[in-house]
């Protein structure tokens, strides 16, 4: 594993629980996922963007897309037995998850959420996820992803 200068909370998950992993460095004033596939020279449909949700009964639930798509709230809410569900309001996801706005990771968030991950990432052998700050991603297996936090499969996109 690349050394990094400080171990995030999904890090130190990662580390406790024996998973392999690569951690990639990148300016953190990246304006997109896009931005920061391009910065890391991963294609973007390898690099998942973390999406926190709230539903209809007022549970909260974590979404991993590729950087390139658009999580479909009707997929999502289908995937998770909700009736509807609508994104969290931005000022809500530090208090809930532990995490800013552009470094939430699905990875080690105070509280684990049900979680889905695109089920394109079972097309490569590692996809990335934020490492849970600005500037850092971690690559690892999208099994791997899974096993640690509970996560399923969904098609999630439109």
């Amino acid at each position: 594993m690349k050394k990094t200068e400080e171990k995030t909370n999904a890090l130190r998950l990662l580390d406790a629980q024996g998973v392999a992993h690569q951690t990639h460095s990148y300016d953190p004033d990246a304006v997109d996922g896009e931005a920061v596939a391009a910065l890391t020279g991963i294609e973007p449909d390898r690099v998942f963007k973390t999406l926190v949700t709230v539903g209809a009964s007022r549970r909260y639930y974590v979404f991993d897309v590729p950087v390139n798509c658009t999580l479909s709230l009707k997929k999502a809410a289908h995937a998770v037995g909700e009736k509807n569900i609508a994104m969290l309001p931005q000022k809500d996801l530090l208090p809930l998850t532990g995490y800013i706005h552009g470094g939430c990771s699905p990875l080690g968030m105070k509280k684990l959420f049900p979680t889905c991950i695109d089920e394109t990432a079972q097309l490569f052998d590692t996809i990335c996820v934020s490492a849970g700050r600005r500037g850092l991603q971690v690559e690892l297996r999208p099994d791997d992803l899974c096993a640690v936090i509970g996560a399923e499969y969904a098609d999630l996109t439109e």
